[in-house]
């Protein structure tokens, strides 16, 4: 079982504190001010849109696809054909004027993924076209972290972040989200993505832009990209979705079922809940939402940005649901198909019930959510 103490010491994404009604003090960042040479986000998709070509009002956006399909001539036949880009040509500083700009208050937007778009654009970029033939869409966000338990909604906010390491057809890139607070930029969020490079019409994988690397920090840092893709690799390989689960795993397992029988009964269906636990099945929340096409990206399609922040109200939801024994008591089913899978961990600062699977399905899930959980752990130190 996961160790009710243990689990108040993960902090990967934390479920407290997000955007707090709490002012903050000296919010306006000397960089922020009027007149500053500074990307703003609120330019950042505009300026998407003229690398990608592409448009936001659907009748404008078939016309800018049937145009980017003329840009497969001009694929990469290979990686050698491409000219190296260094980090430095992809680095992206962008700011949400918080502080400086109150108005800015009243909107309530995910510019995460606008921004590391943008890094990944900027990367590929072709002079002579003055745009990007490739279509660059998110493959897997690998890690979010949470360096403070409070972001502040009245204080400047900026974004930084570079590509980190390249493939023949894939990216990483790191971002990162600090707030000017009390007279100083502080850390908030760090976020690593892995993007792939498609033709044109998104039909088939192109070649991207090798990476040039210019000092040894560059190289830990491509180095580290190297260790991420093996970590991935090893991780996909093992997935209980392919394998048995290994032999400490097993007899987990059979530890938790044990623990659930009857000793009045010589019966392996007649199972008892063990003190303070709760049946997984007893722990399931489920959310719909409809999707409007204000979160459209500028291919039209769904950002997977607010997938995410959906996900996320829902974890949260969830977990703070288990921790103070609050539950529905029916669900509507619907019919429906997986587009994403999210972990979250959440830190709670209370002893909390264990978790219990019933069935062989339950316990994959078990060991899965520990795998991700241990996991988390070991990245914490």
């Amino acid at each position: 079982m996961f160790s009710p103490r243990a689990l108040k010491s993960a902090s990967s994404l934390m479920c407290r504190g997000f955007f707090t009604g709490q002012m903050c003090r000296q919010g306006k960042a000397p960089d922020m001010a009027e007149g500053n040479t500074f990307l703003l986000v609120s330019n950042v998709r505009n300026r998407l849109r003229e690398i990608v070509g592409a448009s936001t009002n659907w009748k404008d956006h078939q016309q800018a696809l049937a145009e980017r399909a003329s840009l497969s001539q001009n694929l990469a036949k290979s990686q050698d054909e491409l000219p190296a880009k260094t980090m430095k040509d992809s680095a992206i500083e962008a700011h949400l004027p918080l502080g400086t700009q109150p108005a800015l208050r009243e909107k309530y937007l995910n510019y995460h993924n606008s921004v590391r778009l943008l890094i990944c654009y900027s990367h590929t970029w072709n002079k002579e076209l003055k745009r990007s033939p490739l279509s660059i869409v998110t493959a897997l966000v690998d890690k979010i972290d949470m360096r403070k338990n409070i972001i502040y909604p009245d204080c400047d906010i900026k974004f930084t972040g570079h590509v980190t390491w390249v493939g023949k057809t894939s990216i990483e890139a790191k971002m990162h989200m600090s707030q000017y607070h009390d007279g100083a930029y502080t850390d908030v969020l760090d976020a690593t993505f892995v993007m792939v490079a498609r033709d044109p019409e998104n039909k088939r994988a192109a070649f991207i832009n090798p990476l040039k690397l210019e000092s040894p920090e560059e190289e830990a840092i491509f180095q580290q990209g190297e260790i991420n893709k093996m970590r991935r690799v090893e991780l996909s390989t093992a997935s209980l979705l392919k394998v048995a689960p290994t032999a400490e795993e097993r007899t987990l397992v059979h530890s938790l079922f044990l623990n659930t029988l009857d000793t009045r009964t010589v019966s392996f269906r007649s199972r008892v809940l063990p003190p303070n636990s709760m049946w997984m099945e007893d722990a399931k929340m489920k959310g719909l939402e409809i999707c409007h096409p204000q979160e459209r990206n500028i291919f039209n399609r769904i950002f997977g940005g607010f997938l995410m922040r959906k996900a996320y109200e829902l974890g949260w939801a969830n977990a703070c649901a288990f921790v103070d024994q609050r539950w529905f008591l029916n669900g509507i089913h619907i019919q429906h198909s997986t587009t994403n899978v999210f972990h979250f961990t959440f830190r709670v600062e209370k002893d909390i019930p264990a978790i219990v699977p019933q069935t062989y399905g339950e316990s994959m899930l078990y060991l899965d959510g520990k795998r991700h959980f241990d996991e988390t752990m070991r990245s914490q130190g």
